[in-house]
């Protein structure tokens, strides 16, 4: 009995007593099959290169922003010139990768010879994905390729944090591309490095290779040129349709908005109209995926009269839209349209991300112009202070900005699939790679997925709104500092002195929790801070009735994060119920349910047309 535990713990510790037998699914038993479709490969790949490179001899794609490959190569050099212009570091760097290479040898050889593995296997292998397959711990060379791809990974890392004589951001962005690099060039992304494509391609003699470069070829003609990264079966939506489909009406349309009125399900509701102000980096549809994960339906659901803004999908004819004008003919073009559609002057208004920050600023502004149509701000995951904004600062600094303005000047806009690969780059092992390993090796359709859809829903951005954003917020943090200027004035935050109900989400990637908290202490007036479970969609598109995640609420956002956090009340569920009573509290005043539009004639129905313009 004692013997059998023993072995037992051997073979879950490594491969003693390996079978050769368990080679056989490796072994090609039809070369000539197996030729015929790597042609068929090769085939398929020259197409997928002759849609890469027909838009640019036609002259109709041109590679107006910078590679951000030149900015890479730049900073990790800075890191290769702490550790090459001293021998004796290079040796030591040089000797502590191979002394590691050696130690997995060695175990490796152990472990074939039934010996038991002396040292625990790295603790990110049994939660790791990209490594799932039995055969990355029971076979032999599958097994030292994954121990020397987390060991190499490890000294990139710690070649990075322990290179002296470097700045904050260029270490910040070493780390970065490092991870990126390492992301990259895992052994789960190649064919004869990962055991399950390995099998899959031997099996099905290439087809699957076959399959795969024919969607490559397809979604770089999707993308006019580039590759338009395909995450969900785009085939099974449609907005209007199943996507963005609570009843309303388009009741105005400026230059760079329409705005929408949502029909009442009530017989009264709350007598200040709710303004939801989205984001232009995405569509506002992220808050009306399907009647049940709707946001804005469920608000309406609870007496409230919903008007969201629906950003123009920008062109070379937005080119000079700058922040003034999404104030002005965003956010205050909406707020006189719900005066003209239900005669009220006081209105609850909501920001998501990007949005709440040009919602942050007009509120500044509208406080110096004396304008006090917006009574109470609710911020989604909105920075005010870009202190620590997280990785997308990384492409930020003076040298990246200044090219891609460079770019903008050409057409007038930045292409929407550059700021969708820019947010799929901060969680690369996620959003990338998986997609590439299914699609384009495995060959694999993937499955339909409302929010993938509308997360490739990609939307462009004028040129002057888009160096306006990345030069105060990012690179000066101007509006924090009380040095942002907008219509003429210079903007305090101090002086917003309205209600403010703050979301962070605890593992938000782009606007971390810690920046939003940080944020709330600059505004003039009382703000509740809420910390959300899951990240930046999840944690806000969390509807009661799913029972998911948990939110955190304590005391005023004052002191270190992490000290609120740890004196912070937990309650299980979604943060909405809790939000809406919050805004009954302001003013639970109510009135007999209004028509779409009032007076106003509506223009289309919701969720109108901008919203359906494709960049």
């Amino acid at each position: 009995m004692s013997q059998e535990k023993d072995g037992d713990t051997r073979e879950a510790a490594g491969f003693a007593g390996f079978d050769p037998k368990t080679i056989e699914p490796y072994v090609v038993r039809n070369p000539e099959a197996l030729a015929v479709n790597l042609a068929r490969t090769v085939e398929q790949l020259g197409r997928a290169a002759s849609a890469w490179l027909a838009p640019r001899e036609r002259g109709e794609k041109v590679d107006t922003v910078a590679d951000p490959v030149v900015d890479m190569v730049k900073t990790l050099a800075r890191v290769s010139e702490y550790w090459i212009s001293d021998p004796r570091r290079t040796l030591e760097a040089q000797t502590h990768l191979f002394g590691s290479y050696f130690g997995i040898w060695t175990r490796t050889l152990q472990k074939l010879g039934g010996e038991a593995d002396a040292a625990p296997d790295d603790v990110r292998f049994a939660t790791d994905k990209r490594f799932a397959d039995e055969d990355w711990a029971r076979n032999p060379f599958f097994d030292f390729l994954r121990q020397a791809y987390f060991v190499t990974s490890d000294w990139a890392e710690k070649m990075v944090s322990e290179a002296e004589g470097l700045d904050e951001h260029t270490r910040h962005k070493a780390a970065f591309y490092v991870r990126q690099i390492t992301s990259a060039l895992s052994p789960s992304n190649f064919v004869t490095t990962n055991p399950q494509l390995y099998r899959e391609t031997v099996a099905s003699n290439g087809e699957n290779l076959v399959r795969g470069m024919r969607m490559l070829a397809e979604d770089i003609m999707a993308g006019k040129g580039d590759l338009k990264l395909r995450q969900t079966d785009t085939s099974k939506f449609a907005v209007g349709e199943n996507l963005a489909v609570t009843p309303g009406k388009v009741v105005a349309q400026s230059d760079v908005c329409q705005v929408i009125q949502y029909d009442a399900t009530t017989e009264e509701v709350l007598k200040r109209p709710l303004l939801i102000c989205p984001p232009w980096i995405n569509k506002f549809y992220v808050l009306d995926l399907n009647p049940q994960k709707s946001f804005i339906k469920w608000a309406v659901d609870q007496g409230q009269t919903v008007f969201v803004i629906s950003w123009v999908n920008p062109d070379e004819r937005h080119a000079r839209k700058d922040w003034e004008a999404y104030a002005r003919e965003g956010i205050d073009f909406a707020l006189t349209t719900i005066k003209q559609a239900c005669g009220e002057d006081e209105v609850n208004a909501v920001g998501y991300c990007v949005g709440g920050t040009l919602l942050a600023a007009t509120l500044a502004l509208h406080a110096q112009e004396g304008d006090k149509r917006i009574r109470s701000a609710t911020l989604f995951t909105t920075q005010v202070d870009f202190t620590h904004a997280g990785d997308l600062k990384i492409f930020a600094d003076e040298d990246q900005i200044a090219a891609l303005e460079q770019g903008m000047a050409a057409v007038g806009y930045l292409e929407g699939s550059k700021m969708a690969n820019a947010f799929n780059m901060l969680r690369s092992s996620e959003l990338i790679w998986p997609y590439f390993v299914n699609n384009y090796l495995k060959g694999q359709e993937p499955l339909p997925f409302d929010l993938l859809y509308w997360n490739s829903d990609s939307t462009r951005m004028p040129a002057a709104n888009h160096s306006y954003y990345l030069r105060n917020c990012y690179l000066t943090n101007s509006l924090s500092r009380g040095e942002m200027t907008l219509a003429g004035k210079k903007l305090s935050l101090k002086d917003v002195k309205i209600p403010i109900y703050n979301l962070a989400t605890r593992e938000d990637h782009i606007a971390p929790a810690r920046s939003v908290f940080v944020g709330s202490s600059i505004f003039g007036g009382k703000v509740t801070f809420v910390l959300s479970g899951s990240g930046h969609i999840a944690g806000v598109v969390n509807p009661p009735d799913r029972n998911k995640y948990q939110f955190w609420t304590g005391g005023p956002p004052k002191g270190e994060y992490d000290d609120w956090v740890k004196t912070s009340k937990e309650t299980a569920g979604s943060w909405w119920p809790h939000w809406h009573a919050w805004i009954e509290k302001l003013d639970g005043r109510k009135v007999p349910a209004r028509k779409s539009g009032g007076p106003l004639n509506s223009i289309e129905e919701a969720p109108g047309s901008y919203v359906r313009v494709r960049a």
